[in-house]
């Protein structure tokens, strides 16, 4: 098997990731609870958890959405009822952390399944596996970008919260929970902090380029791919927002 078809399957992966993330985290940035992505991330993988752990991997997708959507509406509703939401947030994170090391603790790989739920390797990932993730990220799209804007009220809130918490359930267990809050925050961090370019436009093009440019430095270094993700899009927002003209 030659380069080319090992890694086109990750790189093709990589940018979808970072199209879709970047459409929600832009929209979670403007709401101003950064941490909605990371508590209902956290949530998926205690589905993904308990799936793992408790029923030798039975019903994983099933459990990691039901968790999600749980986590999603809770912050929904709480953001409409309770004072100081990102402290809610936080809280529900912490939740989710202490239920995972909770759970895997009764596992004999219970830090390795743990790093895994973090930040997965997606070198491994398969032309199948694209398919699937296309498919699902352009109609997620397509409702985010077509349907979303022209809808009010409750109906909007649970279209933005059911559609946050399905893509979620997908990328977590492509990606891990670090990474997916990685890719939601910092492109669009990034974009929103320059005036050259429209924000989606800018982050999709840093989300790309960063991801490109982690896969490439993993695979050639041989550093542990998800958690290279992560620490070159922050460094690279960082740098960003740090560095642009106003």
């Amino acid at each position: 098997m030659s380069l080319v078809e090992i890694l086109w399957p990750p790189f093709a992966l990589a940018l979808l990731l970072v199209f879709i993330h970047a459409i929600f985290g832009l929209e979670i940035i403007k709401r101003g609870v950064i941490f909605t992505d990371l508590a209902i991330g956290q949530s998926a993988a205690v589905g993904m958890a308990v799936s793992i752990t408790l029923l030798n991997g039975a019903a994983q997708t099933e459990l990691t959405f039901i968790f999600a959507l749980a986590a999603a509406l809770l912050i929904s509703f709480a953001s409409r009822r309770v004072r100081h939401i990102e402290a809610f947030i936080g809280l529900l994170y912490a939740l989710g952390i202490s239920s995972i090391m909770l759970i895997l603790s009764q596992s004999g790989e219970g830090l390795e399944l743990f790093n895994r739920l973090n930040a997965s390797d997606i070198l491994f990932t398969s032309p199948s596996d694209v398919l699937r993730v296309s498919l699902l990220y352009l109609a997620l799209a397509a409702l985010m970008l077509g349907l979303y804007p022209r809808l009010s009220g409750a109906l909007k809130e649970t279209l933005f919260f059911t559609a946050l918490a399905v893509t979620v359930t997908s990328s977590v267990q492509y990606a891990g929970v670090l990474v997916v809050f990685a890719l939601l925050i910092a492109p669009a961090y990034a974009a929103m902090t320059q005036t050259y370019f429209k924000p989606p436009v800018f982050a999709w093009l840093f989300g790309a380029v960063s991801v490109l440019f982690a896969l490439t430095l993993s695979y050639t270094l041989d550093l542990p791919t998800g958690y290279t993700i992560v620490a070159t899009t922050a460094l690279f927002s960082l740098l960003t927002t740090l560095f642009t003209k106003r």
